[in-house]
């Protein structure tokens, strides 16, 4: 056998096209997929800010937990079945979710908000007092 021969056989690219096709794992729709959900997470001047999407969703259901150093949330779907609708188009996602996130220790979680405007929940989460930038005066 070639060199040559063995480095194609061996070729990551080709591991990975060959696996694909000889996994014995089900078609899944991607309706039925499980999808991350609409999420933004930054960090400012003033700590750590998460933007969750709650569209159609009442804030009274979704319930925002933060338990040591992890900040969990989480929305259970009613579980009635939508009503018989023959949609040209399904944007809006009304799905249950449990998302957790771990904490740095420059946050303080005990100083935390919340705040539910036009569908979207903002929580922030202040840098902890021993976080925050400190000078020096010098003598």
């Amino acid at each position: 056998m070639s060199t040559q021969f063995l480095e194609r056989l061996y070729n990551p690219y080709d591991l990975l096209f060959r696996n694909l096709f000889e996994t014995g794992a089900a078609f899944i729709p991607a309706a039925e997929a499980k999808q991350q959900y609409p999420i933004n997470i930054f960090e400012d001047d003033s700590g750590l800010t998460f933007e969750l999407a709650c569209t159609g969703i009442p804030k009274e259901a979704i319930e925002v937990k933060l338990e040591g150093d992890s900040i969990t949330f989480s929305y259970d779907k009613d579980k009635t079945p939508d009503p018989e609708r023959k949609y040209i188009h399904r944007g809006i996602a009304k799905r249950s979710f449990n998302l957790a996130y771990k904490l740095g220790t420059k946050f303080n979680p005990s100083k935390a908000s919340a705040t539910f405007n036009d569908g979207l929940l903002i929580v922030s989460v202040p840098f902890a007092k021993a976080a925050m930038p400190k000078v020096l005066k010098i003598n």
